[in-house]
């Protein structure tokens, strides 16, 4: 039953604000509840993008987009959809970034659920309090390691509410499927336990043992509240992070976007920069600054797209160079961890970038470190030095923590790195040229996976899906983008962009038999109408 009176204006999924009709304003109790004024919805688009052109930063830009999805889903939708390359950068990254670091001071309003360690073996109830009960996707973090910000305990709520508004204005997802989850294992940040407006558990995190019996509870709980839901893993720390993917990817529906998602965006990339450089992927070799779940999920997948090419694997892996911060991941180091293995070179220690460099001689640098400033002027000029057209991706957020910007590795290289980072930067104007630097972010692939997983209702998430949606990703730059070094798609259109790469997806879940429903004739059409577009619905 729909509600009435003030209840339906608190209702952010129903709510119309001024654009309710003069019916519905009869029907449904609004009468001096509302001006008498009655606004299509362009008109309130007009009026959202005054109120925040007057904003004078990204926060306070993120605050207001945060209350008008508590307000007006619709209209929020609206925004978003009418110009994402202004206004994804403020739901997510980088905005998203200080709004998880100051997060319990400027909540208004609670939005998801947040499952505790305090409230153990009570996990469905608490997926009961939930209003929905379709839920398909579920973005779920334990905020120990969010962005490149390290551990924010219960703050790290603001990436999986960001990532899910990104499903919908990016990738057609009807948000009502959607659900934002935190797991409240504690916090080891020291700052965080002593703010008195700090909103989560305040006590040191739970061992690995407990979070482990924590998330095997929620995982089941999901699968029997949700049975067609697909869950997402954002930001856990890097060892957890392999150790639950590993552990569910076989068992249910699920995905991490910090390995895969990340992973197919950087594969995106480079399949983009080979339309600037030339050569083949099995040709590449590549050097990586930083060796975590990141770095060796990228690598991963990379191997698997080289193979695709006939490359066997002991040669793909022999072309990537891992670096920590004790230095190359070599052979006889007794400090790596499991997931870092397959990728030790026989080769004697390397300590630091540019020996790795001079050594391996890659024709791809991609940094995933979090060190902001790694790629300093030598490392770039050494870049270079070894290629014509060197592959420069400090991938590493927010933009603090990039390994270097734009503006200096266009410099630096004399005009011909090919350049994509992971947070954005703006044109660089480089003697003659004006360069676009392009965002890999994973907006590119994890909206796209979703509505493939959406679209089939399969029952798994294959690496093929991921590969897949690279490729359509990668398919969709134009020769005009590339003049300009721009190797991803433009954001601007970032839902036909999505679409298109969710239909590649989808045919490799097809392919390998993971659909729930048969393939409909006509895929691309299939998906497109099942897009979510911001209209309001008649409620009389």
């Amino acid at each position: 039953m729909t509600p009435r009176g003030a209840a339906l204006l608190h209702d952010p999924r129903l709510n119309k604000t001024t654009a309710f009709t003069e019916a519905e304003r009869e029907a449904l109790g609004l009468l001096g509840l509302l001006p008498e004024g009655v606004d299509d919805l362009e008109t309130q688009v007009k009026r959202a993008m005054l109120q925040l052109d007057a904003k004078t930063t990204d926060l306070e830009r993120y605050v207001y987009l945060s209350a008008l999805q508590d307000t007006d889903e619709t209209l929020f939708y609206r925004v978003l959809m009418a110009d994402p390359a202004r206004f994804l950068p403020l739901v997510y990254t980088p905005t998203v970034g200080e709004a998880c670091l100051r997060f319990g001071h400027i909540m208004r309003r609670p939005r998801g659920l947040y499952v505790s360690l305090r409230r153990k073996g009570r996990v469905r109830e608490i997926l009961r309090n939930w209003p929905e009960r379709d839920v398909r996707f579920v973005v779920v973090t334990s905020g120990e390691r969010i962005l490149g910000l390290g551990d924010l305990g219960a703050n790290g709520m603001g990436i999986p509410i960001g990532k899910l508004s990104l499903y919908t204005a990016a990738g057609g997802i009807p948000p009502r499927l959607t659900l934002p989850v935190l797991i409240d294992a504690g916090t080891n940040n020291e700052t965080l336990l002593a703010d008195p407006l700090y909103l989560g558990l305040r006590q040191p995190r739970a061992a690995d043992e407990q979070l482990d019996e924590l998330v095997e509870e929620f995982v089941g709980a999901v699968q029997a509240e949700f049975p067609r839901c697909c869950v997402q893993f954002e930001d856990w720390a890097g060892s957890d992070a392999v150790r639950l993917l590993e552990r569910y990817r076989d068992r249910v529906c699920c995905f991490n976007d910090d390995i895969q998602g990340t992973a197919a965006v950087a594969l995106a990339g480079v399949l983009g920069a080979l339309r600037i450089t030339g050569g083949r992927l099995a040709d590449q070799r590549f050097v990586f600054l930083g060796a975590g779940s990141a770095a060796t999920g990228i690598a991963d997948l990379l191997v698997r797209a080289m193979k695709l090419e006939g490359v066997s694997e002991a040669d793909a892996r022999r072309a990537f160079f891992l670096l920590d911060r004790k230095g190359l991941l070599v052979a006889g180091r007794d400090d790596l961890k499991p997931f870092q293995r397959p990728f030790v070179q026989a080769r004697p220690p390397i300590s630091d970038l540019l020996t790795a460099i001079e050594a391996a001689r890659p024709t791809a640098l991609i940094g995933v470190s979090t060190v902001g400033g790694a790629f300093d002027e030598p490392v770039v000029r050494a870049m270079a030095r070894i290629n014509e057209r060197p592959i420069v991706f400090p991938y590493s957020n927010p933009t603090s923590h990039s390994e270097c910007t734009a503006e200096q590795a266009y410099a630096w290289s004399d005009g011909r790195a090919v350049f994509a980072s992971g947070s954005p930067f703006p044109p660089v104007h480089y003697r003659d040229r004006i360069f676009v630097p392009g965002q890999g972010n994973n907006v590119y692939i994890f909206p796209a996976i979703g509505m493939a997983v959406y679209a089939t209702e399969a029952t798994r998430v294959p690496d093929e899906a991921f590969i897949a949606a690279a490729r359509g990703v990668a398919e969709q730059v134009t020769s005009a983008d590339l003049e300009v070094g721009l190797i991803y798609p433009p954001q601007s259109a970032i839902l036909e962009t999505e679409l298109r790469a969710a239909e590649r997806a989808a045919e490799a879940i097809f392919a390998l038999g993971l659909a729930r429903v048969p393939r409909p004739t006509d895929l691309r059409s299939y998906i497109a109408e099942k897009a979510y577009r911001p209209e309001y619905a008649a409620l009389v």
